[in-house]
């Protein structure tokens, strides 16, 4: 987290935000915000809301209560397709990749909001200039070589390694340039090895943007996270620090348990 993080009005926030479906209360008056270049954790057990509330930013979901603001203002009801009009981008802990476009092709998809004639009006035959060609091969490569996975531009996704498709994925969203990243589960199916390796570089990101974070690994969230706000049956239970978080009685009795004093030295999951 930099010292502008700390000090600048939030990037993002949800306040008094409250989800039902039918007679089933998903969120209860739910606040949360992230400010430029921090790092939020949203964690809870299953079923406590974390989707919900992801799904809430991005659209998916209509609240039935509460406001959304974005730099301060109030954001309308999101949509999914203009998420990357207000430079937000997400992960999906599904990939979403398209198994019959190269890797080169999925990362484009992502930096079409920076050429005039885009990625897809091309597909339909609108056509689009050399320099908008250039525009977004270009931001492909480049995000591509950040994440060291440049030598796999030309293979389909469904020829890679899991681990490198989930960096695919990752690179699609950064393709965007977000001032917001959300990332949603980002460390499922990968080792001990590979969590350590995301996790340093999720922490490069923040130099650049504000990211949230859905995860179950205790140890890549504790490790990497400035804040941390905890859901329990669709309510905040607690926010802080990790070192508050792992305190927290509260979260310590509902949720986390033990688990929290020894995340730094296991790799355990919670379920």
């Amino acid at each position: 987290m930099t010292e502008q993080g700390q000090q600048s009005e939030p990037l993002f926030a949800m306040s008094g935000v409250s989800v039902r479906f039918g007679g089933i209360r998903a969120l209860t008056d739910v606040s949360l915000q992230v400010r430029p270049h921090d790092l939020l954790g949203l964690i809870g057990p299953n079923g406590a809301g974390k989707t919900t509330a992801f799904n809430v930013l991005c659209g998916f979901v209509t609240p039935n209560e509460g406001e959304l603001f974005y730099r301060g203002e109030p954001l309308p009801r999101a949509r999914p397709w203009k998420l990357a009009e207000h430079r937000i981008a997400r992960t999906l802990q599904a990939l979403g990749l398209f198994d019959r476009m190269t890797v080169l092709e999925n990362v484009m998809v992502g930096a079409d909001i920076h050429a005039k004639a885009g990625f897809w009006s091309s597909l339909i035959g609108g056509g689009r200039s050399l320099k908008d060609e250039k525009v977004l091969t270009e931001r492909a490569h480049a995000v591509l070589e950040e994440l060291d996975i440049a030598q796999y531009a030309g293979r389909l996704p469904t020829s890679l390694p899991y681990p490198i498709r989930k960096r695919v994925a990752l690179a699609r969203a950064l393709a965007i340039e977000p001032e917001l990243l959300l990332l949603d589960e980002p460390a499922s199916g990968l080792s001990n090895d590979e969590m350590d390796e995301l996790g340093a570089l999720i922490k490069t990101l923040t130099s650049r943007m504000a990211v949230m974070l859905v995860e179950h690994h205790m140890d890549l969230v504790m490790s990497v996270c400035d804040y941390i706000t905890v859901l329990d049956f669709g309510r905040v239970v607690a926010n802080g620090t990790p070192d508050e978080i792992r305190t927290d009685p509260v979260v310590l009795a509902a949720y986390l348990g033990e688990q929290v004093e020894h995340a730094e030295h296991s790799a355990a999951e919670v379920h």
